[in-house]
């Protein structure tokens, strides 16, 4: 009685698991998660940072270019002056400034230092001839005017006398510090407008920085163009992202780092692999460029997956499907 007691609870533990796998498996989805998106491609307007005239454009429409591919240049003539302009000022500024350091030259403190000595030859027979005038006017042997002459020309020695020394001590102390500052100061300001000139030089020639395909060409030869003006339009290689819209009740199911398989109709039966890389945190409503078998009035959130080995096959808003497996 005990067994088949224990033998009927068994049945209906088996019976009850075998209806509770049922009604989960019933409940569960099955298949891979779909999306739809778009291909997203980074793309850049390249333009001079100077203005000039168009020398040439190397490009066109559809061609392929690599970092430092030279794009358009403008003509250089008038910065190549504007060069030669600032250099010539930083020579000048350059020979002022050594001017200033070394001083006066040996040959003006020579000559500084003979005339101090004429006025010292001066200075002396002066004295002299005072005094002598000095000693006969006491004998009231010449009149009170002549020593009165005598000392005014003494007078007159000593001061010239004076400023020659005072200009000789100029000489050898040569130029102040505050003008040798001011010198420097101007050679600063040429050697940093001499370097603007040449970066607006080398700006005349318009370089790739990535690589990428040429989307625009809006400017010809021989056209004036201002600073920042448009001249080529560059869709980069790298990074290719797929914009992609995943319903509320799915998000659980992505996270950053899982893969995805990227599907085009060009190539259905061979997807691209890529990695979500982008969650957006704000709800939005489903875009209309975007084609969903659901409603387009509910609710999305935007995540961007990166492509990890894009090629030629993958364009600017080209549609996709994206599956990521639930598992």
């Amino acid at each position: 009685m005990r067994r088949r007691i224990v033998l009927s609870l068994l049945l209906v533990t088996a019976v009850l698991l075998v209806l509770g796998w049922r009604s989960w498996k019933a409940s569960r989805p099955e298949g891979d998660l779909v999306l739809y998106g778009n291909i997203d491609i980074r793309e850049v307007n390249l333009g001079f940072r100077v203005a000039g005239k168009v020398r040439d454009v190397r490009k066109d429409e559809g061609d392929s270019v690599q970092p430092g591919d030279v794009l358009a240049r403008l003509d250089d003539e008038p910065f190549i002056r504007e060069m030669e302009e600032a250099a010539a000022q930083v020579s000048t500024a350059e020979a002022r400034l050594a001017q200033l350091q070394r001083g006066f030259r040996p040959e003006e403190i020579a000559q500084g230092t003979a005339l101090l000595n004429e006025r010292e030859a001066t200075l002396t027979n002066a004295d002299r001839v005072r005094l002598r005038k000095q000693d006969l006017a006491t004998r009231r042997v010449v009149p009170t005017q002549e020593l009165d002459d005598a000392n005014a020309a003494y007078g007159e020695a000593e001061a010239r006398r004076n400023s020659a020394k005072a200009a000789l001590t100029l000489l050898n102390a040569g130029y102040r510090a505050e003008e040798i500052a001011q010198a420097a100061g101007d050679l600063a300001r040429s050697r940093a407008q001499l370097a603007s000139a040449r970066l607006r030089l080398e700006d005349t020639v318009l370089k790739a920085a990535e690589a990428g395909t040429v989307m625009t060409r809006s400017v010809e030869s021989g056209a004036i163009v201002q600073a920042g003006t448009s001249v080529i339009g560059l869709s980069l290689n790298r990074p290719v992202w797929v914009r992609l819209y995943v319903h509320e009740p799915e998000l659980g199911l992505i996270r950053p780092g899982r893969k995805v398989r990227i599907y085009t109709d060009s190539r259905p039966d061979k997807p691209y692999e890529a990695q979500i890389g982008f969650i957006s945190d704000r709800a939005e409503f489903t875009p209309k460029n975007v084609e969903t078998t659901e409603l387009r009035t509910q609710l999305v959130y935007r995540l961007r997956a990166v492509v990890n080995q894009p090629d030629d096959g993958l364009r600017q808003g080209m549609p996709v499907t994206a599956r990521i497996e639930r598992h």
